[in-house]
């Protein structure tokens, strides 16, 4: 024993200097794509494998056009080579077809702990999916035949199908939505806890594309929200416990008055039915299915109030930061003033642009930033316009004169004005514009003018020189011929 105890003490020791180089070892990541060609009901995937270090951050998955996120997963693989430990980090991005065909994948870069990886482009097909062939019949055992002629057959087990709770549901968060403003729609699924022992998600993969293809709107801009596991969340309705799950959700705008009319979509489900007289040791359930059906429901689209920028104006409920990179500001010199929109609502919809130059300032830009958030079934979040000012006055310089923007608030029900508020003070001579003239006492301006002529010449001037150019080549061309040709002779 105590032979075995100094063994295992020496064998540490002499794996320390190991881990040590395990850490010293510089860190890589690469990318990997699954296989090109799968039938719809299975994914494709994305991953990428760090190695030398933990993960700390790593850049979002790229978007598939014609494929929906469907979830992580992530796989820690520890490896023994010559000796030395080295641990892999695999995260792997699933992606779910919405219909059968051949989709292109784009070259994309993504960024891990800082490191750039690169990954080509791939062609994906997406076939059909196959049929499941059932299982050969089992020959039935001499046993049992024996046992049934000396006890009688025994009679077949009875199943009864049990009563569930559970329904199929489309939300939307409001009944009625103005053009452009925000409505929140949610496809979602209810069961009691005592539900889930006989009910269960049967091929949702394959379900869910469909299902999602139905729901589209043709006249809305919609923003969607970055696929999650499917996972139960405890809600009240009634009154009563339930689990709701999230199928899907999005955030619509629409772009006209047309009604936003969602048909009714069906989910199927797995459901056990039950033996009426269980029995010990065996499993008292039979497979079954069942397809739940939701409502139609339909959103009205309401028009906005008249006013001149009717069909120009964003909508939301938005509010205005203001930021500017200096304090003492002169005529002349260039300062950064950003105007910066926060809020609910379409922020793509929104547009700040740079006023014309005037006799207090010129403008230039803007560069706009925008970064979004999507979190408990809302979507907001911040659009800046940073833009250049040239001061061209000194005293103050009123910039809600240069920066407005008119927008309609659907919670209030009316327009508003989101104006600049700083009134910076320019100290300095006043600038004026200044413009190309040209110069009397200049020797070349003197010298050209006394020698130009006054005569008016013909607007045709050009056409003709350009005949007589044509002439001239087509004159040059025939001798070179002549004398290509008397030479051969």
């Amino acid at each position: 024993m105590r032979l075995f105890l100094v063994f295992s003490l020496l064998l540490r020791l002499m794996l320390v200097p190991e881990v040590q180089a395990q850490q010293t070892t510089a860190p890589s990541a690469t990318l990997k794509t699954s296989t090109a060609a799968f039938p719809i009901n299975e994914y494709f995937t994305i991953s990428f494998t760090l190695r030398g270090a933990p993960l700390e951050r790593y850049s979002a998955f790229p978007d598939v056009e014609g494929f929906k996120k469907s979830g992580k997963s992530s796989t820690t693989t520890t490896r023994i080579v010559e000796g030395k430990t080295f641990s892999e980090l695999t995260i792997t991005q699933r992606y779910a077809a919405y219909a059968e065909g051949t989709y292109v994948v784009k070259p994309f870069t993504m960024k891990i702990n800082g490191l750039t990886v690169e990954s080509g482009g791939v062609t994906l097909k997406v076939g059909p999916q196959p049929q499941a062939v059932p299982p050969p019949a089992a020959a039935p055992l001499q046993g049992i035949g024996l046992l049934d002629q000396l006890f009688g057959k025994p009679k077949p087990q009875e199943y009864v199908e049990p009563q569930d709770q559970a329904f199929l549901a489309l939300v939307p968060d409001k009944q009625r939505v103005f053009v452009g403003a925000g409505v929140h729609v949610g496809l979602y699924f209810y069961l009691t806890p005592q539900d889930q022992a006989v009910l269960n998600f049967h091929n949702f993969a394959g379900q869910l594309p469909g299902i999602i293809r139905q729901l589209r709107q043709r006249s809305v801009w919609e923003e969607g929200f970055d696929e999650q596991e499917v996972l139960p969340e405890n809600v009240v309705v009634g009154g009563k416990p339930f689990l709701r799950y999230r199928l899907w959700e999005a955030e619509l705008y629409p772009l006209n008055t047309q009604p936003l009319n969602f048909p009714a979509v069906e989910l199927q489900m797995l459901k056990y039915r039950v033996a009426k007289k269980p029995e010990a040791g065996l499993d008292n359930r039979m497979e079954g299915y069942k397809t739940y059906r939701s409502a139609a429901v339909t959103v009205a689209v309401l028009p906005l109030p008249p006013h001149p920028l009717r069909d120009q104006v964003p909508v939301g409920n938005y509010e205005l930061t203001e930021a500017i990179d200096r304090t003492t500001f002169r005529t002349g010199q260039a300062f950064t003033y950003t105007f910066a929109v926060e809020g609910e609502g379409n922020l793509a919809a929104v547009q700040l642009v740079a006023p014309p130059p005037g006799p207090a300032a010129e403008v230039y830009g803007p560069e706009v930033q925008q970064s979004l958030t999507r979190e408990n079934g809302r979507v907001g979040g911040r659009k800046s316009f940073r833009f250049r000012v040239v001061a061209r006055r000194p005293g103050p310089l009123a910039l809600d004169t240069l920066f407005q923007m008119v927008y309609f608030n659907p919670v209030q029900a009316r327009y508003d004005t989101l104006r600049a508020g700083l009134s910076p003070v320019v100290r300095g001579e006043q600038q004026v514009l200044t413009q190309l003239r040209a110069q009397p006492d200049d020797p070349f301006y003197r010298d050209a003018l006394s020698e130009a002529e006054a005569t008016a010449q013909p607007r045709n001037l050009y056409h003709d020189v350009r005949r007589y150019a044509n002439l001239v080549v087509a004159v040059l061309l025939v001798i070179a011929g002549t004398g290509w040709w008397k030479a051969r002779r």
